[in-house]
């Protein structure tokens, strides 16, 4: 074991037992580099449906717009999304594939728009739905809260899809369908594809764990054992994801890559981990995990023979504008055409 690992391993221990807000998968941000089938096509603006009741909205912008709900899946405070259009989506007619776009942990639906996600879609036939997922929500309907309802899978699955596909011309289908994120949202992203089997025909991973149980610097289940920590410290006020001090395993079990392989099969399959952190300790814990867990991934994917493109590239725990670029003209390959 390198020393930088060792240092990782001690500290990840350290967390483990007492964690603070910072500890959240993605705390260090992505960094700027660089209304709707039936509404839209009515010339009507969005509305309500599927449990979601919009208390604010902006429909003004020819490309970005945003939607805040009033839902019972999320307790407390109202969730919100923006929904980018493709450049000629007003005057066009077509139906588009969407891309669910995930954020990482400690950011908001908003994070993705200040990395520049309009510029790198500019032009680009894809409708990308980027919704709130909590600071340290990992995607998940939780095992306990002390602070309200925290069900971001349910808001996600059961309310936000099917209220886009309702309101924007969508193709709504597998095939229509790509989920990708970052950081905490990249462990969405491979959840949600696996969990939810025909809501997604692509699905990417930029910077995010790929393992729940394996080791991580030599601590077994080191992703669960961090979802938990980083929930109870900024999410869910001492609740926790998977359960403490016993885990809920077929909760870990359902949520896990690695033990839903066949999940992947036939799909589009993209990941990418950075080789070399920044010297900051946020930004190597960040880092060392999802490389080792992405590797862990691989090596199981490889072994059932399921196809998939896996990058490791210079740097640490970011979006590279470079392999976002290749991986959304990837989705769009593979989604139905606009």
């Amino acid at each position: 074991m390198s020393e930088q690992h060792r240092t990782t391993r001690r500290n990840l221990l350290k967390a483990v037992g007492g964690v603070s807000a910072a500890v959240t998968l993605g705390s260090a941000g992505v960094v700027a580099s660089a209304s709707s089938a039936g509404a839209a096509a009515r010339g009507a603006t969005a509305g309500d449906g599927f449990g979601l009741h919009i208390v604010d909205r902006m429909e003004s912008d020819p490309r970005m717009w945003y939607y805040r709900f009033q839902t019972a899946a999320i307790g407390g405070w109202s969730p919100a999304v923006n929904v980018l259009l493709p450049d000629d989506y007003h005057s066009s007619g077509r139906t588009y594939p969407v891309l669910y776009l995930l954020h990482g942990g400690e950011q908001d639906f908003i994070s993705w728009d200040r990395w520049g996600i309009r510029p790198a879609t500019a032009g680009k036939p894809v409708i990308v739905v980027m919704p709130d997922g909590g600071r340290a929500g990992w995607y998940s309907n939780p095992v306990s809260t002390n602070v309200g309802a925290r069900n971001w899978e349910h808001f996600h699955i059961e309310q936000l899809i099917p209220w886009i596909d309702a309101n924007f011309r969508t193709y709504a289908e597998f095939d229509g369908r790509a989920v990708s994120g970052f950081s905490m949202g990249g462990f969405g992203a491979l959840k949600y594809a696996a969990k939810y089997w025909g809501h997604f025909a692509s699905v990417s991973s930029h910077s995010g764990p790929a393992s729940l149980r394996g080791p991580v610097a030599g601590v077994n289940g080191a992703v669960v054992h961090w979802a938990n920590a980083s929930s109870a410290a900024v999410e869910l006020g001492g609740g926790t994801v998977y359960g403490a001090p016993f885990w809920d395993q077929a909760r870990v079990t359902a949520d896990n890559p690695i033990e839903r392989l066949e999940s992947y099969r036939g799909k589009r399959v993209f990941m990418v981990a950075g080789t070399s952190p920044e010297p900051t300790f946020w930004d190597t814990f960040n880092e060392v995990g999802v490389l080792e867990t992405q590797r862990e991934f691989r090596g199981f994917l490889d072994r059932a023979g399921i196809q998939h493109e896996s990058h490791e590239r210079a740097g640490g725990h970011k979006v590279d504008p470079g392999f976002f670029d290749r991986d959304l003209n990837g989705i769009i390959g593979r989604l139905r055409k606009a």
